[in-house]
């Protein structure tokens, strides 16, 4: 068994290579073989969103505050809301984060494959994000 206390692991900001805007990545627990899950909590400022990205095994996102947006490649920019679990499929082109006015967290969960959890793509810019 091991217990990771709240505050031991340190939050990091989202690089500018994969998000758009104020982004903090705290993570909740890594890679442990022969596990291939890991998690984190995100945390979104308003307007700020990942870029376009796929995962290999998919991806859980569990809201955990505030008011987001979501989108798969080719569909509508969805609202997310606390409670809300969003899955997307493997290789299922995505983004996601906070709505314009309002923060946003989800814990992200995503599997490993051959050590590899995600593939990022182009940003999504302001007219993809604005188009709700």
């Amino acid at each position: 068994m091991q217990i990771k206390g709240s505050g031991s692991q340190p939050s990091a900001k989202g690089p500018a290579e994969w998000f758009t805007g104020t982004v903090r990545i705290d993570p909740l627990f890594p890679v442990t073989a022969p596990a291939r899950a890991a998690g984190n909590a995100v945390t979104f400022e308003p307007g700020a969103r990942t870029a376009w990205h796929t995962h290999p095994l998919g991806q859980i996102l569990i809201v955990t505050f505030g008011l987001g947006w979501v989108q798969r490649d080719g569909g509508p920019v969805e609202e997310i809301r606390p409670g809300d679990v969003v899955w997307f499929e493997p290789g299922e082109k995505h983004w996601h984060g906070a709505s314009p006015t309002t923060a946003m967290q989800h814990i992200a969960i995503q599997e490993s494959l051959d050590g590899k959890a995600v593939e990022w793509m182009e940003k999504v810019s302001d007219a993809q994000y604005k188009r709700r």
